[in-house]
């Protein structure tokens, strides 16, 4: 059996300690902080997700949130392409001056169950009680009246 010394065990010890200490410097020198990338730059990665990563990411630190939050035009694509379901109650939210990110929060669901609706899912439905309560919405006299006129050009 071969001997070694509590000196040479320290030394192993402290050798391994270092190169781990190192180490971490290293990785921590080639990652880069997303709060040290510009604003052009973070708003640029943020309009690149959809409305569930957004959410996510929103609730990641208080920084991404308040970025978010914040940034109205990270939102307007998304709520761009809900006005394909939701034209006129889009067009009334940013008439009367709500931000891009409020008119989606606003009009998101709605456009949702509107769009199960005008494809025709609940055409043959019997009675209400055979509605899921999941496509219920509370929506305008104006909307349920888009609706039945589909409903009645099927």
């Amino acid at each position: 059996m071969k001997k070694t010394s509590k000196r040479s065990n320290e030394l192993r010890v402290s050798d391994t300690q270092s190169n781990s200490v190192d180490s971490e410097k290293d990785k921590n020198k080639s990652q880069i902080n997303f709060d040290q990338l510009p604003l052009e730059v973070t708003l640029k990665i943020f309009s690149q997700l959809d409305i569930q990563s957004l959410c996510r990411a929103s609730v990641t630190c208080r920084e991404w949130n308040d970025t978010i939050q914040s940034s109205d035009s990270i939102w307007k694509p998304h709520c761009l392409s809900l006005r394909t379901v939701c034209q006129r109650e889009i067009d009334d939210d940013l008439q009367s001056g709500y931000s891009w990110r409020v008119t989606l929060l606003r009009n998101y669901q709605k456009s949702k169950v509107k769009h199960e609706w005008l494809s025709g899912r609940y055409s043959n439905i019997s009675s209400s009680f055979s509605l899921p309560e999941t496509i219920m919405y509370p929506m305008d006299a104006d909307t349920w009246g888009e609706i039945l006129e589909a409903e009645l050009e099927r």
